[in-house]
């Protein structure tokens, strides 16, 4: 179906959008000043960064239901209410307990279903270039922090974190807002200008559309799943230690550890327009393939490494890499289990993310706590570990090429 829609700029909006979003990787930034407001440990703060990970899939599947139903833009003005609001009460928070509500629940379902929404209508946008869509929206997600940090320490210092979170939840509000009215739901039958779909083959002409009652019956869900698991694994395990690794195992001052922050969260947004960009060219399995391999290889480097240089090409490896399954993921459960019913299936494959979130920060802070603080032991864990997912690779490019033969052979009575 040919219909007439500017989808570039609501690429671009929905970017802009993942961009405050990503806000909440920016948690750091806020957790220590306020563990001095309220007068308790870092792990009771963080709790709160805990819960928001932990809901994740929920909040992706409600959201993925409306950009289903073609109510993305209802979606991205819900969440984004939401998200805002949470960062409003946050700031007006005065117990812990309160914060887990606020920053945990009600910021946490928000970002999951504007998440949700500029992803799944930016993928349905771009069936000719899902990878690169998938990448430059989630490159937003992924550089929320690199905007944000700057400006809320920069209220914190001035004014105190309890302002700076109202002040950014307001401008959150506005921005989100202004932005959704640039939005429009991804046309059913959507086809761009100038592109031919590839024909379909066997005897589902439609193509595939699986619903996810249907999705979770088949063992390469399981394999995707796990598959994203692994890849962002190590990436969890950096995101949450990247500043006490840079202190601790290589003397870095925290002004310049904060900046290897920013350099690894540059380098995450990069990996998801780059590797997206790559997979449209030579497949998504290969892409897979790369990357795990690549992250074996910084695992390794960061392990041994010594230098403050062997840490800046580890940081910029791993990622890279995580940026990457970011970018990729979304493309593949597009192709795998059809895009009407898409925005559900990518909301329950991303329990693979979350697993990870729940189990990487965790193991690098369970081996670095028996080891005096070093995390190489971790890092080695994490090898092993992507390498287990490139022998999975191998599992899912023979499950996936026997899905195809079974599909296009014809039965015979």
């Amino acid at each position: 179906m040919n219909i007439q829609i500017n989808r570039w700029k609501i690429l671009i909006a929905s970017t802009i959008i993942n961009i405050c979003v990503g806000a909440i990787y920016a948690f750091s930034i806020f957790a220590m000043p306020l563990t001095n407001v309220f007068h308790v440990t870092m792990p009771e703060i963080m709790m709160a960064f805990t819960i928001n990970a932990a809901i994740s899939p929920i909040p992706m599947i409600l959201g993925g239901k409306l950009v289903d139903k073609g109510g993305a833009k209802t979606a991205i003005i819900l969440g984004g209410s939401m998200f805002g609001l949470g960062f409003i009460l946050s700031g007006l928070a005065t117990a812990p307990w309160m914060l887990y509500i606020t920053y945990g629940v009600i910021t946490g379902l928000g970002q999951g279903i504007v998440y949700s929404a500029t992803i799944g209508n930016s993928v349905k946008l771009f069936p000719d270039k899902r990878g690169l869509a998938a990448g430059i929206v989630t490159a937003g997600y992924g550089g929320g922090t690199i905007v944000i940090a700057p400006i809320a320490n920069a209220l914190i210092t001035s004014n105190g974190v309890q302002f700076a979170l109202i002040t950014l939840g307001i401008a959150f509000l506005v921005v989100i807002l202004s932005c959704s009215f640039l939005v429009k739901a991804c046309p059913a039958g959507f086809i761009p200008a100038g592109w031919t779909p590839p024909a379909a083959a066997g005897p589902n002409k439609g193509g595939i559309n699986i619903p996810w009652n249907e999705m979770i019956k088949k063992p390469i869900f399981y394999v995707i799943a796990s598959l994203f698991l692994i890849g962002a694994l190590s990436g969890m395990m950096v995101t949450s230690n990247a500043s006490v690794i840079g202190q601790t195992m290589f003397g870095l001052t925290p002004a310049t550890a904060a900046l290897f922050v920013s350099l690894y969260s540059l380098s995450n947004c990069t990996g998801r327009v780059f590797w997206g960009a790559i997979s449209d060219k030579i497949g998504r399995t290969k892409c897979l393939m790369m990357i795990y391999i690549v992250i074996a290889a910084m695992m390794l480097t960061i392990a041994l490494s010594t230098s403050i240089a062997g840490f800046a090409v580890a940081i910029v490896g791993i990622g890279l890499c995580f940026g990457g399954t970011m970018g990729i993921f979304p493309s593949i459960v597009g192709e795998k289990f059809g895009m009407k019913y898409y925005g559900v299936n990518y909301g329950v494959t991303f329990i693979g993310y979350s697993g990870a979130a729940f189990f990487g920060p965790r193991i690098a802070n369970t081996v670095a706590a028996a080891n005096g603080g070093q995390f190489t032991n971790a890092f080695y864990i994490a090898l092993v570990i992507s390498l287990v997912g490139f022998a999975l690779t191998f599992v899912f490019q023979t499950m996936d090429k026997k899905k195809q033969t079974n599909t296009t052979s014809p039965k015979v009575a």
